[in-house]
């Protein structure tokens, strides 16, 4: 079983979007049994909380279900239990690189855009502050990457 974690900025957004959208995949291409998902943030802001409402409404009109906790990336467990560390931007990329200290994990951590296929883009942006367009841009994007990961990950084994 391998074991995939998404790491956004507070894990309310991106995240557990990108968490929930490869489920669904895994399941509906009946792999549960190979790979598992989770999500975290670089921050604790939103430990606790659900997904950001405008996420998980966007969210549903696709049919993905948002059901995860908002939590911190925890370096002293996730190096370890996670065999793919999937960041949002360049800034998660780099705040999570840096906590491995011992640099033992490196290989395992990758923007999430690497994995695209369809969008060239550099980054899956923050839709926090934006409107309603932001939130599916953001879908769009990550539907692209989770198909091209899940491609990546079964091309490895």
């Amino acid at each position: 079983m391998k074991n995939i974690l998404f790491v956004c900025l507070g894990n309310i957004c991106r995240s557990p979007a990108a968490e929930g959208i490869m489920n669904k995949i895994l399941s509906d291409k009946q792999l549960t049994h190979k790979y598992t998902c989770d999500s975290a943030g670089t921050t604790g802001y939103h430990t606790g909380e659900s997904a950001d409402a405008r996420m998980i409404a966007h969210a549903k009109k696709r049919n993905y279900d948002l059901t995860s906790r908002a939590r911190q990336f925890d370096p002293s467990s996730d190096f370890e239990k996670f065999d793919y560390i999937i960041t949002m931007d360049q800034h998660n990329y780099e705040n999570v690189r840096d906590r491995n200290y011992d640099k033992q994990h490196h290989h395992k951590i990758h923007p999430m855009v690497s994995f695209c296929t369809k969008h060239q883009v550099d980054k899956v942006p923050d839709p926090y502050y934006g409107g309603a367009q932001g939130f599916e841009r953001v879908l769009d994007i990550l539907e692209d990457a989770c198909h091209g990961l899940l491609k990546h990950m079964e091309d490895e084994n």
